[in-house]
């Protein structure tokens, strides 16, 4: 029970630190704010959080495993099938972070001038990167993408491709079928890697 009553907690930390952030901004937003959204002592705040920016690396934390979640589940018997696929997942990427982007860019700002911030914020790029590379050498092994082909650089074009299409329609929702441009840039890229 206690357990239980300490991660409701946690949670409640969490939603209001979202909350909070998105009202004010991750640096006008203090924890004092946070803990009277979430109705908890600093006591709580502290026993969960170490600082302000452990709240919000919790949070991009949480949203990167419900990317990883998602993009585990759309494996398909082909890579490129595989990688169309992902493209489904733009809709639930873009409202899980339908209010955040002013936070997440004020916080990057910020997260650059500290080395052990940064290094925790910088860390999932690298993780996807590495993620998309296993994806083209399976590719490639499986005889679906040409041999020729670098998974680390089709990686990182991936990656920029997949950032690029996340801002913007995060920035503008309405200007695009954001999720059918998304499957057709991804189309275009596989037919260059295609054998």
């Amino acid at each position: 029970m206690p357990q239980q009553r300490s991660e409701e907690t946690r949670a409640r930390i969490l939603d209001a630190a979202v909350r909070r952030f998105a009202i004010s901004g991750y640096n006008a937003a203090s924890v004092d704010d946070i803990c009277a959204e979430a109705g908890v002592s600093k006591g709580a705040f502290y026993h969960h959080f170490p600082t302000k920016q452990g709240i919000f690396l919790a949070l991009l934390e949480g949203w990167l495993k419900t990317v990883d979640h998602g993009l585990e589940s759309l494996r398909q018997p082909t890579v490129p099938d595989t990688f169309i696929r992902m493209t489904q997942l733009l809709p639930a990427i873009f409202a899980a972070a339908d209010d955040r982007l002013p936070m997440f860019l004020e916080f990057w700002t910020q997260a650059s001038r500290d080395e052990k911030v940064w290094a925790a914020t910088i860390a999932p790029y690298r993780h996807y990167r590495r993620h998309f590379a296993r994806l083209i050498q399976d590719g490639i092994t499986e005889g679906s993408i040409k041999e020729t082909v670098d998974p680390q650089a089709a990686a990182q074009v991936i990656l920029s491709l997949a950032v690029g299409l996340f801002l913007q329609g995060v920035l503008d929702p309405q200007g695009a079928e954001w999720q059918k441009i998304a499957e057709q840039s991804i189309q275009v890229l596989l037919n260059g890697l295609a054998k």
